[in-house]
């Protein structure tokens, strides 16, 4: 069963996002020590919520795991990644693990 790990970067109360840092230096990180697990990744960049409706998201990161064993080890190796979270993101992210529906 493939598995997602999606983490959610909302806009709410006001949270600052430098796309720039996460494109250059956090995905390298990401990639560097959970990638070995990661089957896909697809980042989406916020522009809206719909016709004149401000996004309420500044971006979503979208990862794709072949099983629970590779996305737990993929969380095993997160460290890095999650200690970086400060140096973009000036919130706390919030992350949805589900089941990809075929």
């Amino acid at each position: 069963m493939t598995l997602s790990l999606q983490v959610l970067y909302t806009t709410e109360n006001g949270t600052t996002f430098d796309h720039a840092y996460y494109e250059s230096t956090h995905m390298p990180i990401v990639t560097e020590h959970m990638g070995p697990h990661i089957q896909q990744t697809l980042i989406t960049r916020g522009l809206a919520g719909g016709p004149e409706t401000p996004a309420g998201y500044h971006a979503i990161a979208t990862m794709t795991f072949g099983d629970q064993a590779a996305l737990d080890a993929a969380m095993a190796a997160a460290g890095p990644a999650l200690q970086d979270i400060p140096n973009f993101f000036s919130g706390d992210p919030k992350m949805l693990i589900g089941e990809v529906a075929d």
